[in-house]
């Protein structure tokens, strides 16, 4: 049984806690705000249903400063489920919002229930809605060689064909210094979410282009922004906009390197390290079984099919 105190387990107490573990952890602002924002109103939902009642709910919900968080954070998947019911009611969220909704939750929940501040981690019980249209437009290898070779700008063609060669993220891409790489192993040191470290994987011509385009430089930053500093990711997604097909970003780089790989490796937890995905489930929405591999296997082993004995 876990100790009971008068405020300790309370969102106004537990909250200040959690967001200085994701400080420690390296999120970036934007993430600690958002997971912050979201905490704060199921916290301010509880405190109304259990302080005003739920006939109160949709008038103190138009003005949130006349609610608080002096409430226990227990919780169960019944108020959860009718938190993310009422929330929708208000307002038509998308289901990606929910599941961002829902992620925030999950984080929140999980590091009380290791701190043992709750003895059930409600979040085990939410289902999380389901997204149409979930497999993410993407190039193919031969596609994203056709991009490149469209571009003229030494340094923008390289920053696609590092996303596409490596698989890096934008934010890792752009805190990538000339002394990460070595040119010996093929290989890039590189720092991901939650300040984790990775070595990802290079090929030589897209090492050839950055030994050109570095120009014998050992240090400093990959990719120079202004003032002498690393680019920015908002740079990198100008020059995406500026070159790439319409709907193409460097996320769907990424995923074409995703699908490539584990297309001809079939090696999925490969393709999970490489990404610095935390979790193998994240890694498979970004997989396809190829087209012209489902056709093989159809004309092989189904038996309508006209290439069946």
């Amino acid at each position: 049984m876990k100790e009971l105190s008068m405020q300790g387990d309370y969102f106004s107490e537990w909250l200040n806690r959690f967001i200085y573990h994701l400080r420690m952890r390296n999120y970036s602002p934007r993430t600690i705000k958002s997971y912050e924002g979201t905490i704060k109103k199921y916290g301010y939902y509880l405190w109304i249903r259990r302080n005003r009642g739920m006939e109160k709910l949709s008038i103190y919900w138009t003005d949130l400063r006349n609610a608080r968080l002096d409430t226990e954070i227990d919780s169960t998947p019944i108020l959860i489920n009718d938190f993310l019911l009422f929330i929708s009611s208000e307002k038509n969220y998308k289901p990606t919002t929910l599941q961002r909704v829902i992620s925030s939750l999950s984080s929140f929940y999980r590091y009380c229930y290791t701190q043992g501040i709750i003895e059930a981690n409600p979040m085990a019980g939410i289902d999380r809605p389901k997204i149409k249209d979930k497999e993410i437009r993407y190039l193919k290898h031969n596609q994203v060689l056709k991009l490149l070779e469209s571009i003229q700008d030494q340094r923008d063609r390289l920053i696609i064909r590092t996303i596409y060669a490596t698989g890096v993220r934008v934010s890792e891409l752009c805190s990538i210094s000339l002394n990460d790489i070595d040119f010996e192993e093929n290989t890039i040191r590189i720092k991901g979410k939650g300040g984790k470290i990775r070595i990802v994987f290079i090929d030589d011509e897209t090492l050839k282009e950055i030994s050109k385009y570095s120009a014998g430089n050992i240090d400093g930053p990959l990719f120079l922004g202004q003032q002498g500093r690393n680019i920015s990711p908002r740079t990198v997604q100008y020059i995406f906009n500026k070159y790439a097909p319409s709907g193409i970003t460097p996320h769907k780089i990424r995923h074409s390197y995703a699908s490539e790989l584990y297309k001809r490796s079939k090696n999925l937890r490969v393709v999970q390290e490489n990404l610095g995905h935390s979790s193998i489930q994240t890694t498979e929405i970004y997989l396809h079984t190829d087209i012209d591999e489902r056709k093989q296997v159809y004309q092989q082993y189904f038996p309508l099919s006209d290439n069946k004995d």
